[in-house]
């Protein structure tokens, strides 16, 4: 009779698809257990060249935290992953499943088992201040910036020249930033010098704060024009950052950017956000090569605030409320979505983005319940999304301007905008980014998979 029981609870568990959760690991391991889903899920982030504040690669390290990392991982604060899964899936998802959530809990609750330690699996190796690998250029700071910690936002414009041996083809541009509590955004292009057209390109400033000072005077401050006073031509958007992003990395040879072996990154935009202390940054971009020449170009569509389309109503969240607002894009001819970028600030409470066919069919694109300002991400589709022609593209966005938001940065709460665009994280944006190509038969079968 008793192993008639047995066998009906198993028999259950494998009928509801729920054997992994049936019983937890009596005893886990690092080695076997810990150690699989710290490499593949945390130490990314967690190694010495990592945003992180600390190190999870080895067992000691691991084991140290071991309290903090079950606390974290049961409220599904860590690791960070602000898009639904349920609603649409990316590439990269970084989102712990209940049984893992549960192994970290019992190996606490058992002491914390090394294991054999010698079977474990290989500690993964990071090179320096990069998420995608070795990279063929990079290029630092000329010098280690001073930030005045007067509580204030501050802009710079900066340039990093660069001369390679001939022309070539970028598959990726990082930017990895050297002091992550205050770097708040970064929008980059690439200038593209034509040969002979100029002399010196590391000539004039590398470094101008933008406050207050038209586009033009400041570029004459870097020396950005060619020696004859006529502009080079400039990739626009071609890298960008916010807090918690991760590079996008597309499959080899799909899609990139060709540079002239004379140019320079350009920041036309670096947020550095208010600081209570003086500190520093040396922040570097990482560029990637490719071999292959890439098949087509992406571009972007910018919705919302700096973008093409309208905020409705108007971008202006009165105190102790918790208002919503919409934008919408018409397509009008046939596209292929690669990657999305939601972004709003510190009252950001939801946002929601779908497309709406022409035959009333809805094709979800992201759904983030819990705004998290610390934690904006480029989403990349597993395979091309296709938005046929004549399809609206749907935003929704929720801001909380009460006390309730402990992101709000007054109290009391009081009228924020966006301030004709202002980019200081105490105003608010509420933009939709979306990378694209012109659609070609068979791109919803093309895998984004690095």
């Amino acid at each position: 009779m008793k192993l008639w029981r047995k066998t009906t609870v198993l028999f259950l568990c494998i009928c509801c698809g729920i054997l992994l959760y049936c019983k937890p690991k009596a005893n886990p391991t690092f080695e076997k257990d810990i150690a699989p889903i710290v490499y593949q899920h945390c130490s990314n982030c967690h190694n010495p060249n990592g945003i992180a504040p600390f190190s999870l690669l080895t067992y000691e390290q691991v084991k140290k935290r071991a309290k903090t990392i079950a606390f974290v991982t049961k409220n599904r604060n860590m690791p960070p992953w602000p898009a639904d899964p349920h609603y649409s899936s990316f590439v990269g998802e970084n989102i712990l499943t209940q049984n893992q959530i549960e192994l970290f809990q019992k190996w606490l609750q058992t002491g914390c088992l090394p294991g054999n330690l010698s079977k474990a699996p290989k500690t993964p190796e990071f090179h320096y201040k990069s998420f995608l690998g070795k990279p063929d250029l990079v290029l630092d700071f000329k010098d280690t910036l001073f930030i005045q910690g007067n509580r204030l936002d501050k802009f710079y414009i900066m340039k990093f020249p660069f001369e390679l041996d001939r022309d070539t083809f970028v598959k990726a541009i990082e930017f990895v930033p050297g002091n992550t509590k205050v770097v708040h955004h970064v929008n980059g292009h690439i200038i593209q010098y034509e040969t002979g057209k100029k002399t010196n390109i590391y000539d004039g400033k590398h470094i101008v704060s933008s406050e207050s000072i038209e586009a033009e005077e400041l570029y004459k401050q870097l020396h950005v024009a060619n020696d004859d006073g006529t502009y080079p031509v400039l990739t626009q958007s071609a890298i960008n950052y916010l807090p918690g992003v991760l590079p996008t990395l597309y499959p080899e040879g799909l899609v990139g950017t060709r540079i002239k072996k004379q140019g320079a990154v350009l920041f036309k935009d670096i947020h550095y956000g208010p600081s209570g202390r003086d500190t520093f940054d040396l922040s570097r971009v990482n560029i990637f090569f490719t071999a292959k020449k890439p098949k087509r170009i992406a571009r972007e569509l910018q919705m919302g605030t700096l973008g093409i389309t309208d905020i409705v109503p108007p971008l202006v969240i009165p105190p102790n409320t918790v208002k919503k607002f919409t934008t919408q894009a018409k397509i009008n001819k046939d596209i292929s979505i690669l990657t999305i970028n939601p972004h709003m600030h510190k009252l950001g409470k939801s946002f929601w983005a779908y497309a709406l066919k022409p035959n009333g069919d809805t094709i979800p694109l992201i759904k983030i319940r819990d705004w998290d300002f610390n934690w904006q991400y480029f989403y990349t589709f597993k395979k091309m999304v296709k938005i046929p022609a004549g399809s609206i593209i749907m935003v929704e966005g929720v801001f909380d301007n009460t006390i309730n938001n402990k992101m709000n940065p007054f109290h009391p709460p009081r009228e924020v905008s966006e301030r004709a665009g202002s980019m200081r994280a105490s105003d608010e944006m509420f933009q939709f980014i979306i990378t694209l190509l012109d659609y070609q038969t068979g791109d919803e079968n093309i895998s984004l998979e690095p």
